[in-house]
């Protein structure tokens, strides 16, 4: 199974913001960033899964992990009752980065996810460079 590392950044939130993602199949390594100049955290959180995600297409099934309450509890117990609402929160109110959320449920409506919770900026190879790259390319938006 391809196992992937995610994480966001941001400088100011809202601010300059990078995400990076970290791919494993067992024998190679592959990193990606990008970024934006005015976004925020959240944002860019939902970006590392949704770009990782695309550059996975050809995988069945993948492992994420992420450092993201957000990201997580989201696509797996929040966004049932998004769409349930027309993407109102319990509140009523709409929900915030609507349209990443969006993205994020078509990709994952064609491959098995398997989430998995780390603690971020705790020593964990992967999550600490998907931090660095993250942190890295949002410095270079400033």
């Amino acid at each position: 199974m391809l196992k992937i590392w995610t994480d966001g950044s941001c400088l100011g939130n809202p601010g300059p913001g990078g995400w990076a993602f970290v791919a494993t199949d067992g024998e190679n390594v592959a990193e990606r960033c990008g970024g934006e100049k005015n976004t925020t955290n959240n944002r860019m959180e939902l970006m590392a899964v949704i770009r990782a995600l695309t550059a996975a297409h050809r995988h069945n099934a993948v492992e994420i992990h992420t450092d993201s309450q957000y990201v997580k509890n989201g696509m797996q117990t929040w966004m049932k009752n998004w769409k349930k609402n027309n993407w109102r929160t319990a509140d009523k109110k709409p929900v915030k980065n609507q349209d990443l959320w969006q993205q994020l449920d078509e990709l994952a409506s064609k491959v098995e996810i398997h989430w998995v919770w780390v603690r971020g900026h705790n020593g964990e190879e992967y999550n600490e460079r998907c931090d660095e790259l993250a942190r890295g390319h949002a410095e270079t938006l400033k």
